[in-house]
Formats: structure tokens, C-alpha cells, sequence
């Protein structure tokens, strides 16, 4: 599936009951550990899971039609005023900062830290959702 930029994305997917649901994740692999763009969606147990793919799959598109971060004068920025992406971890971190993923593109805290610069001044709205959740 390809992104806004053209760039082609290829996807794995998982499903897996749990019980009082059932989840339909798909991810990229990279180095063969998941890592870039991943998306789940979740539905009760009997759900026909063709139509939780349908649900998966015009989330995926929806995602991949949007870009958040741009390649500025000074590197990468912030495209807009509005940011989407997964808090993830680094395993090899000590110290457990997060790492985010925007765009399908793994960022330390230091990074995107220095594309909030260009809006110092500004206030923010900070929303975490849980990965099946719809992002309105």
C-alpha cells in the first residue's frame, strides 16, 4: 500500500482472539522485528473478521493519505499544526524514553523535541488513545 508520498509500504497482518474479541493488527517488518507503520482495529468475538479487514484496511488508507513531517531548510519538521503518530520504546534504552513513529518513521524524544522548537510560545493538546481506538 502506498503513502501520500508514493513511497510503498508492505504489511503483515495478525489476527487474534482474545477471549471477549478480536483484534486484526497489521505491521511492517523491518530488519524482521515490527517496526514503522502498524494499525489494529477491534471488534467483538463473533465479528465476521472480513469485516474487521475492511475496517483495518480504510484506516490504513486513511492514515497513509495524511503527512506529518516534512523535510524543512533545517531538516525534518513538523508539516502543519497537527501531529499523529505511536509512542514506541527502544529497547536498547536504559532509561526507558519513549520513541515516537510518525509518518512510518521511528523519532528519539530529542527529535521531535527540536521540531516543537518552532512553535515555542504556542500551547499544545496532548490525546493518547489506545491502538484499536478510532482517532477522531
Amino acid at each position: 500500500m502506498a503513502d501520500v508520498a508514493g513511497t510503498v509500504h508492505r504489511f503483515h497482518f495478525l489476527l487474534r482472539h482474545l477471549g471477549d474479541r478480536l483484534c486484526l493488527e497489521a505491521f511492517e517488518l523491518q530488519q524482521g522485528e515490527p517496526a514503522g507503520y502498524r494499525f489494529e482495529v477491534v471488534g467483538p468475538p463473533d465479528i465476521d473478521p472480513l469485516d474487521l479487514m475492511g475496517r483495518l484496511v480504510e484506516r490504513m488508507r486513511d492514515a497513509l493519505a495524511k503527512q506529518y513531517l516534512i523535510e524543512g531548510e533545517l531538516g525534518l519538521a513538523i508539516a502543519g499544526t497537527d501531529v499523529r503518530g505511536r509512542i514506541d520504546c527502544d529497547p536498547d534504552s536504559y532509561d526507558r524514553i519513549p520513541v515516537l513513529v510518525i509518518d512510518g518513521r521511528e523519532l528519539s524524544w530529542n527529535e521531535f523535541g527540536r521540531m516543537l522548537m518552532t512553535f515555542e510560545g504556542w500551547r499544545f493538546k496532548l490525546t493518547i488513545d489506545e491502538p484499536g481506538d478510532e482517532i477522531s
